[in-house]
């Protein structure tokens, strides 16, 4: 049974003092993972802060202020905005961006016509759970390539001084997380990449020209479609980024799962998965019409309601006011863009690690019996097709690859392989959040 103590609930208020304080603090828990993924993709640090606070507002008015959940870039994403890069027209990202946060609404309607019922018993935890391990592991190769070649590219050239950066990086993360308590315990990420960043200087690899040059108030570069340029509505990649859609829809699922758990209230069922998963949708638009990532719930935000048992939706809409001043501050902005590749990287090996195991906590908490051989085979199937990088050619210009088409698989043995469990079962496991 979930501790159910809250230090402040939902719907408290903190003293101003507290109240800054304790939103700093989701600021940081948030912040390197939020700026990695747009540091890995091209994308602008600056702007993805902007997004995440802009999005977090609109999910808290959307779901009614009754989740506590702080919306960051999404890892989910990262290959197919790769992908969608290679082709030498980053815009087409965005655009790819937009038609997945579509999807979400789509679910949302979806969800609020049939109920939840029919999303549940298509993404059952023995799905669910390996889709966030290959979201992890799939992206493992880039973590490695960042932190020994200083790019994220499987081409560059090892080394050591990177390498032993991103290391030390990875040891100051870790040593932080495990050893240090209270604050410093809850942003060992932000801990690891100033240590990482002080190291990278002292062997030259940060240049300071950039921060120096920078205004201390900036307008971030956004990229807006009619505006900043023309979009180019490429049917291969907005099919690509449909697909991928399923994943970060199958990791809300277990994200409002474990939250519902941490706060002890069921938040599937009030305000609802559709509410939610509209939250996420609008977020990740408003994200592409800007030229940010998509936005997804974020378990480092998570575990700081877990540990501090402060569960005040004010908190968390106060770091979202703190990233979106932070996005306008040139000089920081600057500063993001001066980490070397090699920190990131580090801090990416432990990040992209603990995505991974998350999706096997989901199994285990969930009970998904491994030795039952239905749910073996959906597992490794899901598992191998996501972490090998499986494609499928569609057409010249379009495939359904690695992620999305480790999703698709297993929602596909989960509907045709017998021994499905019955609606009932489901509904305990929707039932048991109460």
């Amino acid at each position: 049974m979930v501790d159910r103590s809250a230090v402040l609930d939902v719907e408290d208020r903190p003293s101003p003092p507290a109240w800054a304080a304790l939103s700093l603090q989701h600021l940081f828990a948030m912040f390197g993972a939020t700026v990695l993924v747009p540091l890995i993709t091209g994308l602008s640090p600056a702007v993805a802060l902007v997004t995440s606070g802009a999005g977090t507002l609109l999910y808290i008015v959307i779901t009614k202020g009754k989740i506590p959940a702080y919306l960051g870039s999404s890892f989910a994403f990262i290959a197919p905005i790769l992908a969608a890069s290679a082709t030498g027209d980053s815009n087409l990202a965005l655009v790819g961006c937009f038609f997945a946060g579509l999807v979400y609404v789509v679910i949302s309607i979806l969800i609020r016509i049939l109920g939840v019922g029919w999303l549940l018993r298509i993404l059952p935890p023995v799905v669910v759970g390996p889709v966030i391990m290959v979201i992890g592991l799939g992206l493992a190769g880039v973590a490695v390539n960042m932190a020994t070649t200083g790019t994220g590219a499987p081409n560059g050239t090892y080394s050591g001084t990177f390498f032993g950066i991103a290391l030390f990086t990875l040891a100051v993360t870790v040593g932080c997380a495990v050893y240090l308590k209270n604050f410093f315990s809850m942003v060992p990420v932000l801990v690891g990449v100033v240590a990482g960043y002080i190291a990278g200087a002292i062997f030259g690899l940060v240049d300071f020209t950039a921060v120096a040059d920078a205004p201390f108030i900036a307008v971030p570069d956004f990229s807006v479609p009619f505006v900043t340029y023309s979009p180019d509505f490429n049917g291969a990649i907005i099919l690509a980024f449909i697909a991928a859609a399923i994943v970060p829809v199958a990791e809300h699922i277990g994200d409002q799962m474990v939250l519902s758990k941490v706060v002890g209230r069921n938040f599937l069922r009030k305000p609802g998965l559709d509410r939610s998963i509209l939250g996420d949708g609008v977020a990740t638009i408003l994200a592409s019409l800007l030229g940010g990532p998509p936005n997804t719930t974020y378990g480092e935000n998570i575990g700081v309601l877990a540990v501090t048992r402060v569960f005040s939706i004010f908190v968390i809409g106060g770091a979202a006011v703190l990233a979106l001043c932070f996005g306008f501050i040139g000089k920081i902005a600057a500063l993001i863009s001066t980490i070397p590749v090699a920190v990131m990287g580090g801090v990416a090996i432990m990040l992209f690690g603990i995505i991974a195991a998350s999706g096997l906590r989901m199994m285990v908490e969930s009970r998904v019996d491994l030795g039952a051989k239905r749910n073996l085979i959906i597992a490794s199937v899901i598992l191998v097709i996501g972490v090998g990088g499986a494609t499928i050619q569609v057409s010249d210009n379009l495939q359904i690859a690695g992620m999305a088409l480790a999703a698709i698989a297993g929602i596909v043995l989960n509907l045709v392989l017998p021994g499905r469990p019955e609606a009932e079962e489901n509904e305990r496991m929707f039932e048991a959040l109460d």
